[in-house]
């Protein structure tokens, strides 16, 4: 877990580009469906683009066989236009439930479920 938070709240890439750490599919609430590094890095710039000082807070996390998954809480100042909502400067947050799968110590698969109405209700300051 830390090193997936380290690699979203800080875009801190050399944790994987380059090595066998992860070679993973990634299907999350925010974008479409991604495969390998190159991909995942990608989607890691856009975020942390998007929301400055983004942050990953782990509220509850669940270990059962080769998975863990949990509640977070993702946050950070809304500086890009998302979902055609201009930027606003607004601190933001959603929640979401991440389920990685491992294969040994690397992660084979990541599926973030968010609340991606919410965090369009908060970007247009409604909530």
């Amino acid at each position: 877990m830390f090193l997936l938070t380290k690699l979203r709240d800080h875009a801190d890439k050399s944790r994987y580009q380059g090595s066998d750490t992860l070679t993973l599919t990634f299907r999350g609430s925010l974008g479409p469906a991604l495969i390998g590094h190159d991909q995942f890095a990608g989607y890691v710039d856009w975020v942390t683009g998007a929301f400055g000082q983004y942050t990953t807070d782990i509220l509850v996390l669940i270990e059962e066989g080769n998975r863990v998954c949990g509640k977070m809480r993702f946050h950070g100042f809304h500086r890009k236009e998302l979902f055609g909502v201009p930027p606003s400067g607004r601190h933001v947050w959603w929640t979401g439930m991440p389920i990685f799968t491992f294969e040994g110590a690397k992660v084979r698969d990541l599926f973030v479920l968010g609340d991606i109405h919410g965090l369009i209700g908060r970007l247009n300051g409604e909530a």
